[in-house]
C-alpha cells in the first residue's frame, strides 16, 4: 500500500513512540534498549505529551476564563506567590521573574491595573520602587479556578510513595537539564532576538 495514499489517522500515543519519530536511528542511539525497553520509554513519553496536552487545555481554558494572556496570568501567579510569602511584589521582581524588560512590565501593570487585577502603592521601605499587589476579586478568581484545577497536581504526587517521587523528580530534572543543556545555535538565536 502507497504510504502516502493512506488515510488512517494516527492515536494520540502514537505521536510520541521513538519508531514513528525516529525510524532509522538519526537521533537517539538504541543500544543496549530491548524492545521491551523502547515500549516502556515510548509509554513515558506518552504519558507526558497527555500532561502537555491537559496543562495546555487548562491553560487555554483559564485564560478565556480570566480575559487575559499568558505573560498577565503568569504575572499574577507570581503575585499570589509573593503575598502568600509575605515578599512585597515589585515591578522589578515581576520582570525578572518574568523575562521581560522594564518597559514591557510597565505596559503589563499598566494594562492589568486598568482592568482592576492590580494595584500599584509606594513601596513601604524603598522610595525608588512601588509595591504591587492582586485585587481581592482577581486573586479569588484565580484561586478558586485555575488554582483548585492546578493544586490538583499535588494530590497525584501525594499518591506516589517517597521513593516514587524521588524516582520522578531525578527523571524530571534530568529530562529538564538535557533539553536545556544540549541547547542548539537555533534556540539561542531564537531567544536573542526576542
Amino acid at each position: 500500500m502507497d504510504e502516502l495514499a493512506s488515510t488512517q489517522e494516527l492515536a494520540p500515543a502514537d505521536l510520541y513512540g521513538l519508531e514513528a519519530n525516529d525510524p532509522s536511528g538519526r537521533l537517539i542511539d538504541r543500544t543496549g534498549l530491548g524492545d521491551q525497553d523502547i515500549g516502556q520509554i515510548d509509554r513515558v513519553m506518552a504519558a507526558l505529551g497527555k500532561l502537555r496536552d491537559a496543562e495546555r487545555h487548562l491553560s487555554q481554558a483559564s485564560l478565556k476564563y480570566m480575559k487575559l494572556n499568558d505573560t498577565d496570568m503568569r504575572a499574577l501567579h507570581y503575585l499570589i506567590v509573593c503575598a502568600n510569602q509575605g515578599v512585597i511584589a515589585t515591578a522589578g521582581g515581576i520582570a525578572t521573574h518574568l523575562g521581560i524588560s522594564s518597559a514591557s512590565t510597565t505596559k503589563l501593570l499598566d494594562r492589568l491595573e486598568e482592568a482592576g487585577h492590580v494595584a500599584r502603592s509606594p513601596h513601604p521601605s524603598d522610595r525608588r520602587a512601588l509595591s504591587i499587589t492582586i485585587a481581592p476579586a482577581t486573586r479569588q478568581a484565580a484561586m478558586t479556578t485555575v488554582g483548585r484545577q492546578h493544586a490538583r497536581r499535588f494530590l497525584a504526587a501525594a499518591r506516589l510513595s517517597a521513593a516514587e517521587r524521588e524516582a520522578v523528580i531525578r527523571f524530571l530534572t534530568d529530562m529538564a537539564a538535557e533539553l536545556l543543556g544540549g541547547e542548539e545555535a537555533w534556540v539561542e538565536a531564537v531567544v536573542a532576538a526576542e
